[in-house]
C-alpha cells in the first residue's frame, strides 16, 4: 500500500504528515509505503491513499483513489480516526 502525503510545497507539512501517518500506522500494526509530494507531483503520482489539507484536496478529487483530508497535522487521534477505516478496508 503507498499513501502520499500532499502538501502546497512537498517540503515542510507533507514531512510532518508522514510522521504522523507512519506513527499511526505503527500503532495499528499496518505496512505501508508513505512517500511526500508537493501538489503538482501529487496529481501525477500513483498512490492507493493520498492524506492532505482540505484546500489541495479538492484538487485532487480526480485522483479515483481516498482522499484524507486533516486539519491538525500532528494530531495522531484526528489521524487515526480518519485513517484506520480506510487502511483496514
Amino acid at each position: 500500500m503507498k499513501i502520499l502525503a500532499v502538501c502546497g510545497m512537498g517540503f515542510g507539512s507533507s514531512m510532518v504528515l508522514r510522521m504522523t501517518i507512519e506513527s499511526v500506522l505503527r500503532e495499528l500494526g499496518i505496512t505501508a509505503t508513505v512517500a511526500t509530494a508537493d501538489i503538482g507531483t501529487a496529481k501525477a503520482e500513483t498512490a492507493d491513499i493520498i492524506v492532505t489539507s482540505s484546500e489541495f484536496a479538492t484538487m485532487l478529487a480526480d485522483k479515483n483513489v481516498p482522499v484524507i483530508t486533516i486539519t491538525n497535522y500532528v494530531d495522531k487521534n484526528e489521524m487515526k480516526e480518519k485513517l484506520q477505516p480506510v487502511v483496514q478496508k
